[in-house]
């Protein structure tokens, strides 16, 4: 069944846009540009700030490529641009960031979308406002002796995974294979590294496309002293054979959506914000690279330029505009969802999510503000090549 979801009401995206003009200085106040804005590529320029207004975002994980955007929308004095001060706060694996929004300890988060339906359908209300990641970037890898081609193969074997929702699409392709992920496979609750891969403890290994494969690449195969190579390892990739779910995503709280105007104002501007910083890293990748490396991330420069590589394949091309919610991607999603066995014998969600669960709204008044100035769908998007480095430096 399909959702068309209109959280804000009809001619909400009109209404707020209304409400934006107002975020800065009168009209006959002369717009001025933060200092960065020129290297970071901006759209067209906003108004002098009348106040600055805080906001705590919260990450789906430590500070890497995965949100290079977000460290070039701050960096780069694209939030300030738009009169926030916003606080990026790391998480961590005891962290749930969609959970954080709904408790009120901060005022956007990233999350997977199953995961956050998860959270939503046990009664948290969460929105999802922008769809940032197009497409999954799960894989599961081997090495090439394990024989592992296909979701099929896995039977028998050990399986890691990381826990946590990150297995819904691992055990949405067992599902579709006809396996049952409690008796014909061996999970084996993996870390977010490599290493149950590389001393053998596992068969095949959970990894995302912009990091854990990377590390595989990065690490020494002891046989013949040189770093290992694409065509020793399987890969079985969840969005090619059908089970990928809507990822990356910014949530926010829908009960002040709803009855806050100046908190959807703030979520405008987060949004447009964010969609400047992600066209300036696709357009200047081994920049934004080095503006991840320099923010602290823990891993190397290669590594990062791969990580960024990657995530803007996921993202771009964005044919609808960065961030819009795809109805057929999303609805794929919950369906998935509502059809994946987990280990209690259940599914991921035991119903539709509610209305209100997503919203076209504020990411098109974003759209909007950001204007003609900056591309937001990325047509011309071509991938770079990044040669990886021993431990990703």
């Amino acid at each position: 069944m399909k959702q068309r979801v209109k959280l804000l009401g009809v001619g909400a995206a009109g209404l707020m846009l209304a409400g934006i003009a107002s975020y800065g200085a009168s009209a006959s106040t002369a717009p001025t540009q933060p200092t960065g804005t020129d290297a970071a590529g901006g759209g067209s320029s906003a108004p002098a700030c009348d106040h600055v207004d805080d906001v705590k975002f919260e990450l789906q994980w430590v500070i890497q490529g995965q949100f290079a955007g977000y460290v070039a929308a701050r960096d780069n004095g694209l939030f300030e641009k738009y009169c926030l001060n916003v606080e990026l706060i790391p998480a961590g694996t005891d962290i749930t960031p969609q959970q954080q929004v709904a408790d009120g300890n901060v005022d956007f988060a990233i999350a997977w979308v199953p995961k956050a339906l998860a959270t939503r359908e046990a009664g948290a209300n969460i929105v999802d406002i922008a769809q940032i990641f197009q497409r999954s970037g799960t894989l599961q890898v081997s090495f090439v002796d394990k024989g592992i081609t296909s979701v099929e193969d896995f039977k028998g074997k050990n399986i890691g995974n990381w826990g946590g929702g990150n297995e819904f699409e691992i055990f949405a392709a067992l599902s579709q294979a006809g396996l049952d992920p409690a008796s014909d496979v061996t999970l084996v609750q993996q870390g977010f590294d490599m290493s149950g891969l590389l001393d053998g403890s596992i068969d095949a290994a959970e990894a995302m496309t912009y990091n854990e494969y990377a590390q595989v690449l990065e690490a020494e195969n002891p046989d013949t002293g040189e770093l290992y190579q694409p065509d020793e390892l399987n890969v079985v990739s969840y969005q090619d054979v059908g089970v990928g779910m809507l990822q990356d995503s910014i949530w926010a709280d829908g009960g002040r959506l709803a009855d806050d105007p100046a908190y959807a104002d703030i979520a405008t501007r987060l949004l447009a914000a964010s969609i400047e910083g992600w066209a300036w890293v696709r357009d200047n990748p081994q920049d934004a690279a080095d503006l991840v490396v320099a923010a602290g991330s823990q891993l190397g420069a290669s590594h990062q330029l791969w990580q960024i590589n990657e995530v803007n394949k996921l993202i771009w091309p964005a044919p609808d505009g960065i961030g819009m919610i795809n109805e057929d991607a999303w609805n794929q999603t919950v369906d998935i969802a509502l059809n994946t066995k987990n280990l209690e014998g259940g599914t991921v969600l035991t119903a539709q999510p509610t209305e209100g669960a997503y919203t076209n709204d504020i990411i098109t008044a974003a759209l909007a503000l950001v204007g003609s100035g900056v591309d937001t769908t990325g047509a011309d998007f071509t991938p770079i090549e990044v040669t990886l480095n021993a431990g990703g430096n």
